[in-house]
Order: structure tokens, then sequence, then C-alpha cells
């Protein structure tokens, strides 16, 4: 063998021996730090008994379960979810301190004064879950499709109306977003909440509305309630016959609601990635998932790199359509 062939696979051995070293070492961190984590703690930044606690709350459970350490949910409500995200922004880098947050997360930076920065202040983890949302009409208006709804839009400029939960929320951003894409006029009208919204809708004080399926799904199972699109980029399975926004002629347009796992940032890769496995493993066990769907909540399990590029398309996305609708918190 030549001289040059001998310093090849000597450079190939050191190498392989490098790689080998590095991954014995990710593997020790990993499995020291699951062994000396005996509590982590999860901040719901929203009162208990909403979409956000009740997720934290089940993969908590089945975490503790499979894996050993103990979950305590902490909730922290108050200014929109600022609080209790500001709070995990500040804590220490170790993950044993989470956030589960929501699609405010980035909106609020864009219409509110905060403390954080959503891309620089934490690490994402994993979207772990999403609501959809419906634009309903009540079940005597004549609009049987979304069509019929935008093309009346479009004959009576500012007259028809379309209730959400308001200012500056998800819901809010997608219909200006379909307003844009449309080509309509039609006007938007806050309620503080989704709730107040559908009971506008059924004593049909307003056109329309756009609210999470959660929401709306019993009135639309007793027919008093009619849904014209999902806000979805995918069907809902529990209204297959009900098209999409996209399906309608209107690409890209959604308003499902998510719910997210981040860590502070400077958190170790070998943690994030450990936290990865035992989060996307509970989303993954039948028990849970059945749980979830029955709270209208749909596993989804995006992770890393990808969630990360996600996180910053919606954040640029919403700043963008904030910005031309002028859209104000208050």
């Amino acid at each position: 063998m030549t001289l040059r062939g001998l310093r090849f696979l000597l450079m190939a051995a050191v190498t392989a021996a490098y790689a080998a070293i590095l991954v014995t070492l990710a593997v020790s961190y990993s499995a020291a730090w699951s062994q000396t984590t005996s509590t982590i703690k999860i901040v719901v930044p929203y009162p208990p008994g909403g979409p956000a606690d009740i997720l934290a709350r089940l993969l908590g459970e089945q975490i503790s379960r499979a894996q050993g350490p103990t979950i305590v949910i902490e909730n922290r409500p108050g200014a929109s979810g600022r609080i209790g995200t500001e709070a995990v922004s500040r804590a220490v880098p170790d993950g044993k301190t989470l956030l589960i947050g929501a699609n405010p997360f980035v909106i609020d930076p864009h219409v509110r004064r905060v403390n954080y920065d959503p891309i620089t202040s934490f690490e994402p983890i994993c979207y772990l879950a999403r609501q959809p949302s419906v634009i309903a009409v009540n079940s005597a208006s004549p609009y049987r499709a979304l069509a019929d709804l935008l093309d009346a839009a479009r004959d009576t400029p500012g007259k028809l109306t379309l209730a959400s939960a308001g200012p500056a929320t998800a819901t809010q951003i997608a219909s200006e977003m379909l307003k844009r894409a449309a080509d309509v006029d039609v006007t938007f009208v806050p309620y503080a909440g989704a709730a107040p919204a559908v009971n506008a809708l059924l004593g049909a004080h307003v056109t329309s509305a756009l609210v999470p399926y959660s929401v709306a799904a019993e009135h639309l199972k007793a027919g008093k309630l009619r849904a014209l699109a999902a806000a979805s980029r995918q069907r809902i399975a529990s209204l297959p016959e009900v098209p999409t926004i996209g399906d309608s002629g209107y690409k890209d347009i959604e308003a499902d609601l998510w719910n997210a796992l981040f860590a502070p940032a400077k958190t170790p890769k070998e943690t994030v990635s450990e936290l990865t496995k035992w989060f996307t493993a509970a989303l993954k066990v039948p028990d849970i998932e059945a749980k979830l769907v029955i709270q209208s909540m749909f596993p989804v399990g995006m992770c890393g790199a990808k969630f990360g590029a996600y996180l910053r398309e919606q954040y640029d996305e919403y700043g963008r359509i904030v910005r031309e609708a002028n859209i104000k918190a208050d």
C-alpha cells in the first residue's frame, strides 16, 4: 500500500472514531439528563381548562408514566399569554422549564410591546397539535357555499359582516387574508372570544363568523349553523363534505389555532432532542390521540428545524398582514 493510501485509511479511522465519540457523548448526556431530571415544569400562559392546558396535562401525564419525571403544569395567565411567556424566556435553559405557546406567541410582538423575541428568546421544540376553524353562517342564511358569500360581498361592499374573536387574533388575520385574496370588502366584527361570536351568529346579528370548529361543532351538528369552509389546509374529519378555503380557490389561507412546545434559548441540543423524543412519543399513544380528537385537537408532531422554519414563516406572514390591514391590539 502506498503512503498516500495509508494516510487516507488513517484519516478515515480518526474521523470514524471522532464521530463515535460524539455519538457516545450525546447519548451519555441524554441518559444523564433523563436520570437526574426528576421534575419538569410546563408553563401554560392561559387559564386552566383551555386547549393549551388540556394538551399540556394529557402529554404531561403520559410522559410521567413513560419516562419517569414528574411533570408539573403551572398556569400563568394574563396579558393574552405574555406574562407566562416572558417568565419562561427568563428561565434557566436546562430543559426543566418549558412553555406551551399558541398563535399569539408570534402575533403579539407585531401589535403589543413584549419583553421577549419569539424567534431568538426561545428554542422551538415541537408543533404539538392544531385546532381547525370554520367559516359558518346561520342556517337561515341564503349562502350555501363560500363563493355565495364572497359574491354577495362583492355586490354589496362593506355591508356583510364577519365575526370572530378579536382584535389582533389568528382568525382576524385569516379573515383579512381572505378579503385580500378574494378582493372583497367585508366588515370585521370583533368579539371578546369565539363563543360570543357564535352567539351573535346564532342570533343573526352578523352575516358570518370565523371561529374554531370546537366552539361551533354543537351548533353545526344541531343544524343551527352551516359551515361554508374549513379554514385549514385540510378538511375536518367530522365535516368531510365541507371544502377548505383552498378548495374554494384561495390557497394558503388557514386559521388553525396551534399549540407548540418551547424551551428558553440556549437549552442544550441534547436536551431538546430528548424532549422531542418524549413529546412525539406521547402524541403517538392511541389513547392520547383519541382524547385530543374529542377536544377537536389534532396531533401534528412537527419538530426541530422544520418547526423552526414554520414558526418564522408564521411570524413574518402575521406581521405583513398586521401592517397591511393596520390591525391594532385595542
